[in-house]
């Protein structure tokens, strides 16, 4: 044979293996158009979520809006020492796991039973209704439902206490002055908002599910119920592992919006939580330093159950976001 001689290996030249080849882009030149994408968000969720962060240094101030940040007096953990000190401040904490702690409950459970009721309709255009109906209340804001609660509610004229002393012969009950129904009516009136729009997270579960894991079911003789028992559970519980541990981070979160446009003084013992304790003190009292310094604590205490929360569902539902 003869041996192949090429005009590199004549002039001694090293060969190219690259050459005719198309060059690689670099990664960051490759993702430069979604880069910029996301530009805009970052740059407004650095205007209006970070930068108003340095106004947590007043929380450490005693701070005078005459004399700003620089002339205010550094006061350190004061108004921590003090937020541990009063005696609102056990009640206010109480009222807000309460108030969160059941909503987060009878959040999850009711979306996750009405979804698998919702998998056996057949009929798609009824089961599609059904659906938009429950989770068209969640467009809704609280300043329009609290008004109608109001309206339904109230103690003389209300139409829920008309039904009661009508039909049933019930006494009018004051749902929203006193203490123990106030509560009732803010964990049901968040699920009836809320739970169509969280139905949706557990149907997309359900639509995952390998339809001949139920064909093999029902050969076997598995009856409906023993179908959900035995694949349908089974099949949503990574999903309400997940749904549930994250709601863990918002258990300092009463729902501002809601209290706010029903309570009253009445339910203060009841149904004040972080939020609105935050609000009538910075806002309505002026003492800016003393509720930043709430709001501090709640953040962080927050942050860290969010932070827990992450590491339970990744543990126990492999469920991570980066």
């Amino acid at each position: 044979m003869k041996n192949l001689v090429t005009p590199a290996s004549v002039k001694g030249e090293k060969l190219d293996i690259n050459a005719g080849k198309p060059r690689k882009r670099s990664k960051w030149r490759s993702t430069i158009s979604l880069d910029l994408m996301v530009l805009p968000a970052l740059i407004l969720t650095l205007i209006f979520a970070y930068i108003p962060m340095t106004g947590l240094a007043i929380a450490f101030k005693n701070y005078k809006p005459g004399l700003g940040f620089s002339g205010s007096k550094w006061v350190g953990l004061e108004h921590f020492e003090y937020l541990f000190s009063i005696p609102e401040n056990v009640q206010i904490i109480w009222n807000t796991l309460i108030i969160a702690g059941l909503k987060m409950i009878a959040g999850l459970i009711v979306p996750f039973l009405f979804a698998l009721l919702l998998n056996e309709i057949r009929k798609m255009a009824f089961k599609k209704t059904v659906q938009t109906i429950v989770y068209m209340p969640h467009f809704l804001s609280w300043v329009i439902l609290g008004g109608i609660l109001s309206d339904l509610l109230a103690r003389d004229g209300g139409l829920i206490n008309q039904v009661l002393v009508s039909v049933f012969g019930i006494q009018p009950i004051f749902f929203l002055g006193d203490g123990n129904w106030f509560r009732f009516v803010v964990v049901v009136s968040d699920v009836w908002k809320e739970f169509g729009f969280n139905t949706i997270v557990f149907l997309a579960s359900l639509a995952g599910i390998n339809p001949a894991l139920y064909e093999a079911a029902e050969v076997d003789g598995a009856g409906r119920w023993q179908q959900t028992l035995a694949i349908t559970m089974p099949a949503m519980l990574p999903i309400t592992i997940v749904v549930g541990t994250l709601a863990l981070g918002n258990v300092l979160n009463g729902g501002f919006d809601q209290i706010f446009n029903l309570y009253n003084a009445l339910v203060f013992d009841k149904g004040d939580i972080i939020d609105t304790f935050v609000y009538r003190l910075g806002i309505v009292d002026g003492k800016f330093s003393f509720s930043t310094a709430v709001g501090l604590f709640k953040s962080v205490v927050s942050f860290v159950l969010i932070v827990s929360a992450y590491r339970i569902s990744y543990k126990f539902a492999n469920y991570r976001i980066f």
